[in-house]
């Protein structure tokens, strides 16, 4: 088997450098807790393994030149991003309700700490099936996932060999590279935290983050 895995490298990583739907969902899942964004990086890259053995078995082909089953899955995948965004932004509106209900009451301080994005007293496997499944989600219902196993990666295995087998070692690869960064990610999300018990601070962040999930929602499903 030869592959030019030079090539095929510089792609993997610029496709992780450039932000997308999974990044905003690893970083907003460590900022709540370094455990789900663990959780939410790993089902990110497990999400991954189902568009590779989609493309090994030659499903994926079948999936893009159908255009019903690719627009289900991109309106899918649209969806769920514009559910995280509206979850996000009803969850910033009433903390920043109460904090002005309890401002009025007395009951609370204007500059005191708010509460954790994530309590750190939730349960454990609440958290990390919390994470997982919001990484798993947001990537298997993402179709250029897909198209990067179906188009982009093909671009650099040996016609000769066997497709299935190189496809499997360059998936493979790119996973591992993939839980790697997102892990390393996580590390310098999680510091965020500290700055983000500030009331205002975590408004914004909550707000921002909330209407990034709405807007990139909104930008795959007008995708074509």
């Amino acid at each position: 088997m030869s592959v030019d895995l030079v090539g095929y490298l510089g792609v993997v990583l610029v496709a992780y450098v450039v932000p997308g739907p999974d990044f905003l969902v690893v970083v907003r899942s460590a900022t709540e807790h370094p455990a789900k964004g663990r959780a939410a990086a790993l089902g990110a890259q497990a999400g991954l393994c189902v568009h590779m053995l989609a493309a090994a078995a030659g499903l994926s082909v079948i999936a893009a030149r159908s255009p019903l089953v690719y627009d289900a899955v991109k309106l899918l995948g649209a969806a769920y991003l514009v559910y995280l965004g509206v979850r996000a932004v009803v969850a910033a509106r009433r903390s920043a309700r109460a904090r002005t209900h309890g401002r009025g009451t007395g009951s609370d301080r204007q500059d005191g700490p708010a509460p954790p994005l994530s309590p750190r007293g939730e349960p454990e496997p609440h958290r990390w099936r919390a994470g997982f499944t919001q990484g798993f989600l947001t990537n298997v219902l993402n179709p250029k996932a897909a198209l990067f196993f179906l188009s982009v990666l093909p671009q650099f295995v040996d016609g000769e060999g066997s497709m299935a087998r190189q496809i499997f070692f360059l998936g493979i690869l790119d996973v591992v590279i993939g839980v790697v960064y997102w892990f390393a990610l996580v590390t310098v999300a999680a510091r965020l935290g500290a700055l983000l018990a500030r009331p205002k601070v975590r408004h914004r962040w909550e707000l921002t983050t909330g209407w990034l999930f709405i807007g990139i929602g909104i930008g795959v499903a007008a995708t074509t």
